[in-house]
Parts: structure tokens; sequence; C-alpha cells
């Protein structure tokens, strides 16, 4: 770091010397798909293979995540594989739509997550934050706090205020219990998936998680059937997102989006908008937690944070680029996977038609070849004089191309103020030298509850 201290590296888990046979692939895909990666997948710029289940491109390299993001993004679709373990919930939401069917609801959403819309939420971000902190009563003396489980319920809480005028509120710790059990259970990578196994044999994982399943469409449907009454009884709804997708038209035929629809969008706002969110503050406060230089700075920003400054995103530079160091090493969606519709070419592999492309930000955000010393926490890699120089398509904590996340930069403001303010108010404490271990569940999880001590701030 440019003050000359030194830096701190997270444990994550050791690479393979060679790669896996069938039988601990289906193992690994099911326990942990992190466990999976080799060193050469950190060494070089992409990998193929073929196999039993056909052929498969790790692709690492800036230009080639380009080309298939966003250059030649129309041949390449999400894949069986993610429709399968995701689709039970999700299948009519964004995240797994394709086609005509996607782009419709990404431009009647679109709307709702301009930069002039999520700014108009910063201040109620901020009362949000400032009320989940005062609720930890520090002043009263210092607490070991689940971060796991008090940033889902910040997360949630933001959610539900922002995006569906707080009535999700008071269904927090419900919302949190269902999600953990689907995505430590239901949301698994079966090995019948992987082996492209016919639907009508049962997945236990999907068995074990059902009541999960309709927790979420009982709570959801409450959720819409009480708004659209509310429309069509012609009250003044909020004007939120909710009512956006219960009322929005697509500008080109006047479609809208059925109840379903709406129903799944709703759980990927949940899943995508709260869940990703709390374990990007989680992994930030660990790392923050083992860095005292780096504290120093941000708890520095935050005394002067002011949400009321129209401006305040530029008083915390040192803040998002914590953010954002902490989504390279801990990316919240570690896996990216793509089918190839038809032949291509990629970093100058041909390619055939059905080939399994995976993008992985775990390997791209610590590639060998991309940054300098990547095991490494270094806020400064994101300050605003460095930031050029990290290429567009070497660090994709949001995807990229035209599927990049709707909500990227309302996840990004809400973290930042979320941050501020509890490094505000406390110093963050690890309680022991044994770290927290990510592994993949969907998404960048902690294999046991990240917990740190929190104590009030003395007054300068």
């Amino acid at each position: 770091m440019a003050d000359g201290s030194q830096t701190f590296r997270p444990w994550t888990p050791p690479r393979r010397a060679k790669p896996l046979g069938l039988i601990p692939f289906l193992w690994v895909s099911w326990r942990d798909p992190l466990l999976m990666w080799s060193e050469r997948h950190f060494t070089e710029p992409q990998l193929h293979g073929s196999g039993r289940f056909g052929d498969i491109l790790v692709v690492s390299h800036p230009e080639g995540v380009r080309h298939v993001l966003t250059a030649n993004e129309s041949n390449y679709e999400k894949g069986a594989l993610q429709r399968r373990v995701l689709g039970p919930m999700l299948a009519d939401g964004l995240l797994l739509t394709e086609g005509d069917t996607w782009r419709r609801a990404r431009r009647i959403l679109a709307p709702l997550f301009t930069p002039a819309r999520t700014q108009k939420l910063a201040a109620r971000m901020a009362e949000v934050c400032e009320r989940r902190v005062q609720g930890w009563a520090l002043k009263a003396g210092a607490r070991v706090l689940n971060i796991d489980s008090e940033m889902s319920g910040l997360t949630f809480d933001i959610l539900s205020a922002t995006l569906f005028s707080d009535e999700l509120d008071g269904d927090a710790q419900g919302f949190e219990a269902a999600l953990n059990r689907y995505l430590s259970v239901g949301a698994r990578i079966s090995p019948l998936d992987v082996v492209n196994a016919p639907p009508w044999i049962p997945r236990l994982g999907r068995l074990a998680s059902g009541d999960t399943a309709r927790f979420f469409e009982q709570r959801v449907s409450h959720l819409v059937a009480k708004r659209r009454a509310r429309i069509e009884a012609g009250d003044a709804a909020p004007d939120d997102l909710l009512t956006a997708l219960l009322s929005a038209q697509d500008e080109e035929d006047g479609a809208t989006l059925s109840d379903r629809e709406v129903a799944a969008n709703i759980l990927t706002f949940i899943l995508a908008g709260h869940e990703t969110t709390a374990r990007t503050l989680g992994w930030a406060l660990h790392l923050i937690s083992r860095s005292p230089a780096t504290a120093a700075r941000l708890k520095a920003e935050a005394d002067a944070f002011d949400v009321s400054d129209v401006k305040w995103a530029d008083s915390l530079p040192w803040t998002r680029a914590a953010i954002e160091e902490s989504m390279r090493l801990f990316p919240p969606a570690p896996t990216l996977a793509r089918r190839a519709l038809g032949p291509d070419v990629v970093g100058g592999k041909a390619i055939k038609a059905g080939t399994t492309v995976i993008i992985s930000p775990w390997i791209l955000h610590r590639h060998e070849l991309l940054w300098e010393d990547p095991a490494e926490f270094r806020p400064e890699r994101f300050l605003p004089e460095n930031r050029k120089s990290v290429d567009r398509y070497a660090y994709i904590p949001f995807s990229a191309g035209p599927r990049v996340c709707i909500g990227a930069a309302f996840a990004m403001q809400e973290a930042m103020i979320a941050l501020a303010a509890i490094l505000r108010a406390a110093e963050v404490e690890a309680i022991t030298p044994v770290e927290p271990r990510p592994i993949h569940q969907i998404t960048l999880r902690s294999r046991a509850p990240i917990r740190l001590r929190l104590r009030a701030r003395k007054a300068a």
C-alpha cells in the first residue's frame, strides 16, 4: 500500500494441481464449485476441454470476456443448468429469461434504475442504515455480531423501504431464514442436473427445500394481491418497483407483465438485490477488520459524509474503492455460464455449437496475468486515479454487456451508504485469527457466519 504498511491476504481455497475425474467433479459441483479450479485456471488466458458433458471453454482474458458478453452476445444463452437449478423460483424473472421476453422485461424495468431515480433513494437508504446501527446499542458496550445475519437484515430493510415502500417490513427474519435454506439446500447443483438427467427424477435438495418455495410463493402472492387491489381501487399507489411491475406497459406493443412474471421478478430482486449486497458488505467488513490503515481512511470519510449533499459519493473515494476491492476478492456471483448457440472463435479457439463457456469472476478477479499481487486486499487499485487502468472486462462483479446487472448503481450506492453509516459509529474488530471461508452457493457466502466485534467509536 501507499503508506508501506503490510497488506492483508484473506484465506482462499487451495487450487488443484490437475483436473478432476468424473465422480470427484460431481461431488465437488455439489459440495462447493470453488474447489474445482486448478492453478492453471489462474495463470492461463483460457482453457478448453472435452468430456462426458461436452465441450467446456473457461475464458479468463478481457478480450474473450468482451467477445462472449458483448460483441457476440446474441450467440450465447444462459444455458440449461442455470434454468434447472434456479428455474423453479426465478424462471420468468429478468435473471433467467432470454430473447424477446428478456428484452421486453428489461425495457419495462430500466426506468426504475436510472441514476437520477437511484440518487433520490439515498436519503431513505441512510435512514434505514442509521436505524439499524442505533439498534445495536453500541454505547452500552461492545457487541459481537453475526455480520451475515445483520447485513441480510439491513439490505432487506433497504429493499423493503426503497423498492416496496415498506410493505415487506417486519418479515426480514422469515425471508432470511428461507433464503438461507434455499441457497444451502435447494439451489445446490445436483449431480443429476450436471448429467442432464430427466426432470422427473427427484432432486433431493429441491424436495428438502419445498417449504422454502411455498414460503416465497405465499409471501410474494400476498404482496402482489395487496398492491393490485390498491391499484384497482384507485388508491394512490406508491411510486416503487412493485407498482411499476404491476402497471408497466411495453412502449413497443403495450404488453404488461403477467402475475407470474411479476412474482418472479420480485424474487429476482430479493436474491440479486438483497442477498448479493449483504454478502458484499459482510466480506468488506471482514477485510476492513484486518486492515487498520484502510479502516482509518474509511472512518475519516464516514465522519465527513453528508447524504444531503447531491455529490455525497465524491466524498467517499476510499469507501467505494474498498467495496470494489471486496467484490474483486469475493465476487457476489462467482461464476457466469453461457452456452454457444452456434460455432464461434474465442481467443483464437474455434468452438462448436453447444459448447459451455465459463466466465468466472472468481478466477478473472484473481488472475495472475491481470492483477498485481491478486491475492492481496489493496483498495487503492480502485481509487479514481487508478480506476481507469482496470480493464472493463477484467473486473465484472455485476457481469457486463447487455445483461449487466440492472441494479448495479443501486447496489453500489446502498453498500457505500451502509458502510459509511457503520464506520461512523463503530470500530470493527476481528475476534479470532481463524478467517471465514468462502463457499459458492449461487452467491459467494461464508461457510460459517462471519462474526465481528463492534464497539462504539470514541469521540474525537
